[in-house]
Order: C-alpha cells, then sequence, then structure tokens
C-alpha cells in the first residue's frame, strides 16, 4: 500500500512538473499580469528565457537547443527557421482567435498561408532621448543624424548607445545613406559600415538588453532601440520622477518595423499548452492588454477598443498612413549576403 501511495505522488508531481509552457522570446516582451492571467487560466507555469537579438535566437536554436514550446521570431528569422526544419507546422483551427488578427498583417512573404506562424505584435526601432539634454544642446532626435554625424555625436559623446544587432544597426545607417533598409550592394553596405566606424567612437556601447535603465537613470541621453522599450523607458522615468523626460520618435529617413509572430517549435515539449497560449493571446482583451502594459503595436483588430487612448496617439505604436510607408520589415538574410554582412560587421566591432 505504501509503495502505491508513493508510485501515486510521484506520478502526481511528474504530471505537475510537466505542465510547464517553455518560452523563448525577446526580453520585456510579455506582460508580467498576462503571464499571471494565463497561468492561472490553464494551471500551468510559464517559464521565460530572453535573447536580445535575432541571430542570438537563431544560433541557439540551430545548435540543437531543446525543451522550448514557443518562440517569437521577427519575421526575417522565420524562414530560416522552416528551413531548418525547427517548426512544427500550425494547425489554427486550435486557435479560433485567429479571427481576430487584423489579415494586413496574415499571409507574410515570410510565411505566406500562415504555415508555422501567426502574428504577435509589432515594433518599431528607432531612438529615445533625454529630451531635457538635447532642447538645452540644440539638438533634434528626428533623424538618424543623432547617432551618426560626428559634428552631432561631438556634443553627446559617451551617452549613446546602439543594438548589439548587425541588421538593425546597418539598417539605419543605409537609411541614413539614403539607402534601403534590405539593400544588399556591396557600395551601399560599405559606405553604412564607413558611416558607422566614424560614428563608433562617440558611443558609449553596443547594448541591446539594459539600454531602457541606462536612459531612465540618465547614464545615457541617446539610445537606439525598440519602441516597446522606449514606452518601458518613458513609464520608468516618470515613476522615479525623474528630473528630465524620456521620449522617442521615428526618424524622417524611416525606420524598420518588426513583426513579431508566436511559433511552436519542432521538439516543442508541449505543444497542446502552445496552442492554449496562442489562443489566449490572440483574444482581444489579453492582446490589448500587451499593448497598455509594454507599448507594443497591435495586430490584433479585437484588441484597438481595449487599447488606451493616449497609447494609440503614440505615432511609433500606432503608425499612421505616412509614416507606415516610410517603415520597412528587414528582409531574411541567407548565405553569402549573410556571411558578406557578418564580415562587415566583424569589422565594426573590432574597429577602433
Amino acid at each position: 500500500m505504501k509503495k502505491l501511495f508513493l508510485a501515486l505522488m510521484m506520478a502526481a508531481g511528474v504530471a505537475q512538473a510537466e505542465d510547464v509552457l517553455h518560452i523563448y522570446n525577446w526580453n520585456n516582451y510579455l506582460a508580467p499580469e498576462t503571464v499571471k492571467r494565463f497561468e492561472a487560466s490553464c494551471k500551468c507555469r510559464v517559464v521565460q528565457d530572453y535573447y536580445g537579438a535575432m541571430e542570438e535566437m537563431l544560433a541557439k536554436l540551430s545548435a540543437g537547443a531543446k525543451g522550448y514550446d514557443i518562440a517569437v521570431p521577427t519575421g526575417f528569422a522565420i524562414p530560416p527557421l522552416m528551413k531548418q526544419n525547427l517548426l512544427q507546422g500550425l494547425d489554427l483551427a486550435k486557435v479560433p482567435n485567429v479571427k481576430n488578427i487584423n489579415p494586413a498583417f496574415m499571409n507574410s512573404q515570410f510565411d505566406p498561408g500562415n504555415k508555422y506562424s501567426l502574428p504577435y505584435s509589432f515594433t518599431t526601432t528607432l531612438l529615445g532621448y533625454n529630451q531635457n539634454k538635447l532642447k538645452e544642446l540644440g539638438i533634434s532626435p528626428d533623424s538618424w543624424s543623432l547617432i551618426f554625424d560626428p559634428v552631432i555625436l561631438a556634443k553627446i559623446k559617451g551617452k549613446v548607445t546602439v543594438l548589439d544587432d548587425s541588421r538593425e544597426v546597418f539598417a539605419a545607417a543605409l537609411m541614413y545613406n539614403g539607402y534601403s533598409a534590405n539593400s544588399v550592394n556591396p557600395d551601399e553596405l560599405k559606405k553604412a559600415q564607413e558611416t558607422i566606424i566614424k560614428a563608433k567612437p562617440y558611443w558609449a556601447a553596443f547594448n541591446g538588453q539594459s539600454y531602457i535603465k541606462e536612459l531612465t537613470v540618465g547614464n545615457v541621453w541617446v539610445a537606439h532601440g525598440y519602441s516597446s522599450d522606449m514606452f518601458q523607458a518613458v513609464a520608468d522615468a516618470k515613476a522615479a520622477k525623474r528630473p528630465f523626460v524620456v521620449n522617442y520618435g521615428l526618424q524622417k529617413e524611416g525606420n524598420t518595423m518588426s513583426v513579431d509572430s508566436m511559433v511552436v517549435l519542432k521538439n516543442a515539449p508541449r505543444p497542446d499548452l502552445a496552442y492554449k497560449f496562442m489562443n489566449f493571446i490572440a483574444e482581444g482583451k489579453n492582446a490589448a492588454d500587451l499593448t497598455n502594459l509594454i507599448g507594443v503595436g497591435n495586430p490584433n483588430l479585437a484588441a484597438v477598443p481595449f487599447v488606451k487612448a493616449d497609447i494609440k496617439s503614440i505615432p511609433s505604436v500606432f503608425p499612421d498612413a505616412q509614416a507606415m510607408k516610410k517603415l520597412q520589415q528587414l528582409n531574411a538574410l541567407e548565405g553569402k549576403q549573410l556571411r558578406e554582412l557578418n564580415k562587415l560587421w566583424t569589422k565594426v566591432k573590432t574597429s577602433k
């Protein structure tokens, strides 16, 4: 009897231990409140691991990392994941709330027919800044010249960070030079590289992880990063009653827009929980929480009525038709093109 009791207890323990959803996600990309509500609804636990750049996520999954159920890649990272057979085909019949997703965000160039991915949210990559300092120095934040022009940078030397992300930094430099963010023209990439190398001595760091905090406490005055992170920095600075205002906005030369989607990994231990999570996030109020709490753009039409009015009025979170024309999604880079960019990036990182 005692053995049977122990066996039952162990079985119960295993069952309990297995009711865990493992998500591999961007940092600060799922509100803690949303996690708590999902855990209550599914009687499970959510465990998250984080990455700071798509290259990091792709490298880890390509190297055979196991144990994750869901990842949230940016559009251009979906084709390489598909090509390496790292994703499960989606059964959208298990996600009835898919009806809430704006058709404009479905059937993308990266995953025609949404066979592997479901839109989660979108962000823009832009500049966050210390409004008081820039005003004091007479510097406008509406151009990429803020992080690339040595004349402007001389006034803010050591107070600038840029993302530790080759695609995003090169995209910004390409747009600053009047080129497409997706250019693979060797001459245009070389010009972008030169722009970056000239600007680099004025930057404090390549930072994709802690720039929210650095901006919020006043250690940096300009940060290149994601609109959702800048939304958080504004809120944190207000909450801490800082003697300065943190703000953010789009650049006149154009910006990149990242549509991030949920995918179920091929070796997901709990695809059942993954589907429950997808359907939960695609419900209007839950999707709106994502925007209300972390300031991301929303591809979910059912979410719009629940989004706070002041957030709907932020151009970089809800770009108008004019701004949308200047937003570019990054294409997938593979093979020779990716190798060439990596070479250029290595030179950037090793230059003095």
